[in-house]
Formats: C-alpha cells, sequence, structure tokens
C-alpha cells in the first residue's frame, strides 16, 4: 500500500492508483470507483487515482441502468462509465487492487498481482469484514441501493486507512 514516489519534502505520493475490480465492469466496481473518487474530492486528495476493471468485461459496456441511477442519488455520475477488462497493464499500473469477491482476487492473482490485491471488505470494522459484495445484477433497485451502501462503507474504510500515507 505505500505510494509510488514521495515529494521532495517527503509529503505526499506524485500518485497512487486504486483499482477496483468485479465481473463485468458495470455495477460494483464502477460503484465503487465512483464512490472512491468522491471520497478523494472530499480529502482534498489531487495525487490519487481510480478505476475499475471486470475480470469478463466486454470492452465498452455502460453500466447497468440501476448502478447509474443509485450513483446519480449519490450525486455521482456513471452515465460515461464504459466496461474495461482487467489486464496486466492495468494490475501492473494499480498500487492497491480491490476485489468484490474471492474470484475476483484469484483472476487478479493470475494476472500477477496478488501482493497487492485484498477484498474490498477486509478493511471494514465490526459486521461485514472479509465478506464478498455480492452482485446485484438484474436485481431491482433496493437491491442496488443496498450493495451501494456496502460499497460505499467499505471504501470509506479504504480510505480512511490509506488516509495516514496518502493526506496532503
Amino acid at each position: 500500500m505505500s505510494p509510488r514516489d514521495e515529494s521532495p519534502a517527503g509529503g505526499p505520493a506524485t500518485t497512487y492508483n486504486l483499482l477496483f475490480v468485479c465481473t463485468g465492469n458495470t455495477c460494483r466496481s464502477p460503484m465503487a470507483a465512483a464512490a472512491a473518487r468522491a471520497g478523494i474530492v472530499r480529502r482534498g486528495w489531487t495525487h490519487v487515482e481510480v478505476q475499475s476493471a471486470g475480470l469478463s468485461a466486454l470492452t465498452g459496456t455502460p453500466a447497468a441502468d440501476n448502478a447509474v441511477r443509485v450513483a446519480g442519488e449519490q450525486g455521482m455520475d456513471l452515465t460515461r462509465h464504459e466496461a474495461q477488462p482487467l489486464t496486466p497493464e492495468l494490475v501492473e499500473w494499480a498500487d492497491l487492487i480491490l476485489g468484490m469477491g474471492h474470484s475476483h482476487l484469484m483472476g487478479i492473482a493470475e494476472l500477477g498481482g496478488g501482493e497487492k490485491a485484498a477484498l474490498i471488505t477486509d478493511f471494514v470494522d465490526g459486521p461485514g469484514l472479509g465478506r464478498p459484495i455480492e452482485d446485484p445484477i438484474g436485481g431491482d433497485m433496493t437491491t442496488y441501493r443496498a450493495t451501494f451502501a456496502q460499497i460505499g462503507r467499505a471504501v470509506e474504510a479504504i480510505l480512511q486507512r490509506l488516509e495516514p500515507i496518502l493526506a496532503p
């Protein structure tokens, strides 16, 4: 979880790259990336980049309609999201890779990213610690809202954990 480069004054990283991974890159990982971007903006971190990808993503597929709606309810825009597959280049780019489930961690490891991968909920205190985020695909708005709430809690816990090394 260490930053790539420190400033000459020993300050925050020049860049720190977070990558969220799910299956199709149309629901969970785009919602997680949107939540992370919002949390990063709130913290004033200009040196942190976020992307999302899917193990079985079809390049260019838009975010699921309900994911777009739920993110929009939270002031986050997924209307321009385009799915991308997880590649060795993305794995190399990332400093921390967060999978939604155990199968995602296996896929990340197969591409050489196992040492910098964790389950998105590995940073949560209390209920939900280490539990996969279930895929809401095909679910109704209630399902997507519940999934987004789980993701939001997990992302906030991740950003809190990263704060000591990333705060400006």
